[in-house]
C-alpha cells in the first residue's frame, strides 16, 4: 500500500440489530485529498463514517490507518492515533465556554507515517480560520447558534491535530452564510495538509471543495468518480442523487 493512502477500507460491512446497513464497501482516503461519501438520505453515509470510527455495535472487514489495522480498535484508540471525527449532531459541550470545549480536544502534535510533521493547531491558529469563535471566548457552548456550534465541534477535533478528519454532513441544516465558511474551511484545511472524507448530499457543496467521490445507495458503493468528471455525469446524479 502506499504511503500517501492514509485510509483504505475493504469488504466493510455493518449492522444495526439484524439489519444489514453496509455491504462489502471499499473506499480509501489519500494524504492532502478531500473525498466525498454522497448519496441520498438514508443511503449509508453516516453509517460508514461510524463504522471507520469504530462506532458500529457490529461491523466486519479490514481497515487501515497509517498502515495499521484498526478493525478491532474502538472510537477513542482510533481518535488517539490521529483519525478525528466531526458527528452531525454537534456534540461540544454546552456547559463549558469556547476555551474550554476547545482544550477538552487537545492532544500531541502528530506526525506522517514518513516523519513529516502534521499541522499542528492552537487557538491562535483556530480563531485565524474560526473568527467568529475568537469573538466569543468565554461564551458558553449552549449559548452559541447551531452554526458556531458546528464550527467549535471543528475546533475541538482539530485541537487533536487529526491527520484525516470524518465531516459528517457539513453543509446540512445550517445558514448558508455558515455553509460558505465551511466551504472555506475545508479549503484552508485542505492547504495546511489534513485530509478530509465528508458525507455529503449536496453537490453543490461537495464540488466546491472535492477532489472525488463514492457514490452510496442502499448500504453500497454504486459508483466512484473525480468530482469533476461526477458534475457532468447527469445519468449518475439523477440515479442516486436526485431528490
Amino acid at each position: 500500500m502506499s504511503h500517501d493512502i492514509l485510509l483504505h477500507a475493504q469488504g466493510l460491512n455493518a449492522w444495526y440489530g439484524a439489519a444489514q446497513i453496509l455491504f462489502d464497501l471499499e473506499l480509501e482516503v489519500g494524504r492532502g485529498e478531500v473525498v466525498a461519501l454522497m448519496g441520498r438520505n438514508g443511503a449509508g453515509k453516516s453509517t460508514t463514517l461510524k463504522a471507520l470510527m469504530g462506532m458500529m455495535p457490529r461491523r466486519s472487514g479490514r481497515i487501515r490507518f497509517l498502515g495499521q489495522d484498526i478493525s478491532q480498535s474502538q472510537a477513542h484508540q482510533v481518535a488517539r492515533q490521529g483519525l478525528g471525527f466531526v458527528p452531525e449532531d454537534r456534540r461540544i459541550f454546552t456547559d463549558l465556554t469556547v476555551l474550554e470545549n476547545l482544550d477538552v480536544g487537545r492532544q500531541k502534535p502528530r506526525h506522517f507515517p514518513d516523519g513529516s510533521p502534521a499541522p499542528h493547531w492552537t487557538h491562535e491558529k483556530l480563531f485565524a480560520l474560526f473568527p467568529n469563535l475568537g469573538e466569543m471566548q468565554q461564551r458558553l457552548g449552549g449559548r452559541m447558534s447551531g452554526g458556531e456550534q458546528q464550527m467549535l465541534t471543528v475546533a475541538r477535533t482539530l485541537m487533536g491535530n487529526p491527520l484525516l478528519v470524518l465531516l459528517d454532513e457539513p453543509s446540512e441544516g445550517v445558514a448558508p452564510v455558515i455553509v460558505e465558511q465551511m466551504a472555506d474551511m475545508i479549503m484552508a484545511l485542505r492547504r495546511e495538509g489534513v485530509s478530509i472524507l465528508l458525507s455529503e448530499q449536496n453537490l453543490h457543496f461537495a464540488q466546491w471543495v472535492s477532489d472525488r467521490a463514492y457514490v452510496l445507495e442502499k448500504g453500497q458503493i454504486r459508483h466512484q468518480a473525480p468530482m469533476s468528471e461526477l458534475v457532468r455525469d447527469t445519468e449518475t446524479q439523477r440515479l442516486y442523487l436526485s431528490v
